[in-house]
């Protein structure tokens, strides 16, 4: 499972750099270049963690944290302000806005993505890699048990790793070719429909009994976990 990280930013080259270099680091990346398609990326991509240029078109970097920050869905997100804004001031002003962290341009890779996980580790709640939650489901990562409603869920290895998955991103729409790399692996040849075949298994162990169908197919896009209504 990569982290994704959403880059704000309306500087082509810069863009370029942040991709190759987070890339490079195991990170998945997706951009926007204005502050109102940041805001759009953060409702429907759910990233990990922001790279946020202060100076943007349409809604300033400021104005894109303090709404992250007023938003239930997204008031834990980490945030960091790329900017060419150095006085102490402005470093003030970002940070009360709601920012994490606060690097001024120019600004080294290698630190940029040691301070990026350090956000994120701050981010992480106490115990949230052993147990996840969501909905009526809960997956015990230690012992390897799932349960829905309170009833224990018997899974398959793979159906398992799809569901932890799954519910590390709840509400992010993943492609087929998306959950090979992340579940199966880069190195492990699988037919791209194997997808659909454990999709199903997991749907069948889930939904026993008539429960709501967590799991949302996107015609053309892949599948999501989301809250039912």
């Amino acid at each position: 499972m990569k982290p994704l990280v959403l880059i704000v930013e309306d500087e082509a080259a810069l863009v370029t750099m942040l991709r190759y270099n987070l890339e490079k680091e195991g990170f998945d990346v997706c951009t926007a270049a204005d502050g109102e398609e940041a805001l759009i990326q953060i409702a429907e991509r759910k990233p990990d963690v922001v790279l946020l240029d202060w100076m943007l078109p349409l809604v300033s970097g400021i104005e894109v944290c303090r709404q992250i920050r007023r938003a239930p869905a997204s008031r834990t997100l980490p945030i960091i302000m790329l900017t060419a804004r150095g006085e102490e001031g402005d470093r003030v002003r970002g940070l009360n806005s709601g920012a994490d962290d606060y690097i001024v341009k120019p600004f080294s890779p290698a630190e940029l993505i040691a301070r990026l996980r350090a956000v994120m580790r701050r981010a992480q709640p106490a115990g949230a890699e052993e147990v996840l939650r969501f909905a009526d489901v809960g997956v015990d990562l230690v012992a390897h048990r799932v349960t829905r409603d309170g009833r224990p869920i018997h899974l398959g290895p793979t159906e398992f790793r799809l569901l932890r998955f799954l519910m590390q991103h709840p509400g992010r729409v993943f492609s087929r070719e998306l959950l090979l790399d992340h579940v199966w692996g880069h190195d492990v040849y699988v037919e791209v429909r194997t997808v659909d075949v454990h999709i199903r298994r997991l749907r069948k162990a889930l939904n026993a009994g008539k429960a709501v169908d967590l799991v949302r197919t996107v015609r053309a896009a892949g599948y999501a976990l989301d809250a039912p209504g």
